[in-house]
């Protein structure tokens, strides 16, 4: 029987996801040596040494900075990461904080908080104090919406139901998103379109060198006057000095975030929660179940789904013997891999290689059992990362 696989988790993992590990075949933990998998949520890994028994990183949630992405994608191994399974918790903290800010309920409470007396004198300061926390309510409002991903599309269907007109903004936008997106939503062709037009703007895009700072001081100036600002995607891609300096001249009225910052701490102006964003037993365990699946998937049949580094590459088998194959995308690579296997005398069953960007993998399914020359003879092929034989246990 095979070596079981070794998990290493860096955080705690929701059991629901963890018991979808095989007991026969999984041993799953905190304190797990040479693993070949890495289960990961907030836990930053750019520092740690990662063994080169590691196949594959799994990211319960859906951003991967706290990952080397580049390094592993260098070593031939996939990222997995759980888009959209915290879609509705955050849906939810962006409905809640638009409602936060439009009706001063943070200011209210502290107010309420402070209050001394009988219940005489309470209801008195009570009923001359609230007209100083009077909001808006969000019907014919506009919200933009600035990323149209899981997270954009729910939010924006979410403040359609509360009678809010909804423009969006997303240049990439999927096909799969594109169909979810209510049609009630107008299409904007510019954030900066958004900016001008709308009295809340909620940014739901990942964070990369071309989304760091994203709405700056620039972006904000053009937003309506007294406009609501708020970010629950990643930190970078608000340039909290811009906030400040634009709630410091008034011209917006809220900041809302789910990431705390010395620069933005003590401000009246700002709601900033401690990245409550995924934090719910629900997304928890989605996430979990998500991206374990996905390791599964790829550490037992070599089928990639939603990795952030790698092609997806799904082949169902049809034959008991296959290798997959991470490789730099160069030209004749599959011609090579093909060649070496007819030369030893393999019958190629079926066959599928796809790439992404600087990276390609390819499946191999062959009728007959790879000797263990053939594996080392492929892996010294020019430019391949990584090779593994897959054969079903008899």
């Amino acid at each position: 029987m095979a070596r079981p696989f070794r998990i290493l988790t860096l955080n705690s993992i929701s059991g629901a996801g963890l018991k979808r590990f095989p007991a026969a075949r999984y041993v799953v933990g905190a304190n797990v040596e040479d693993p070949d998998g890495i289960l990961v949520r907030s836990h930053d890994m750019h520092a740690m040494e990662i063994g080169a028994p590691v196949k594959a990183v799994g990211r319960a949630g859906a951003g991967v900075n706290n990952i080397p992405v580049e390094k592993l994608t260098q070593r031939g191994v996939p990222v997995f990461n759980a888009p959209g399974a915290n879609a509705n918790a955050v849906k939810e903290l962006v409905i809640a904080g638009m409602l936060i800010a439009s009706r001063n309920l943070v200011p209210a409470l502290r107010f309420v908080h402070g209050l001394k007396g009988d219940d005489k004198t309470l209801n008195k300061v009570v009923e001359e104090g609230k007209k100083e926390f009077a909001g808006i309510e969000l019907p014919r409002h506009t919200l933009g919406v600035v990323g149209l991903g899981r997270i954009g599309s729910l939010v924006a269907d979410a403040a359609i139901k509360l009678g809010m007109d909804v423009l969006g903004y997303d240049p990439e936008i999927t096909v799969d998103a594109a169909w979810s997106l209510p049609s009630q939503v107008k299409k904007a062709h510019s954030i900066e379109e958004v900016l001008k037009a709308s009295d809340f703007v909620t940014v739901h895009v990942p964070l990369a060198k071309e989304t760091r700072n994203m709405i700056n001081a620039g972006r904000i100036k053009l937003m309506k006057h007294g406009a609501i600002l708020l970010n629950f995607a990643r930190e970078g891609i608000v340039d909290n000095d811009a906030v400040v300096e634009a709630l410091e001249a008034k011209r917006i009225r809220s900041y809302v975030c789910d990431f705390p910052a010395q620069k933005l701490a003590g401000r009246l102006e700002v709601i900033t929660l401690p990245h409550l964003g995924a934090s719910t037993r629900e997304a928890e365990d989605n996430c979990a179940v998500m991206v374990v699946d996905q390791v599964r998937e790829f550490l037992e049949n070599g089928n990639i789904l939603n990795a952030v580094n790698f092609p997806e590459v799904v082949m169902p088998r049809e034959a008991p013997y296959r290798v997959g194959i991470a490789n730099a995308n160069v030209p004749n690579m599959v011609g090579q891999i093909s060649t070496a296997m007819a030369k030893a005398g393999l019958n190629i069953h079926n066959m599928i290689n796809k790439s992404k960007g600087e990276m390609a993998y390819t499946l191999v399914d062959v009728d007959t059992k790879m000797p263990p020359r053939l594996i080392e003879q492929i892996g010294r092929i020019e430019g391949v990362l990584s090779v593994r034989y897959l054969p079903v246990e008899p």
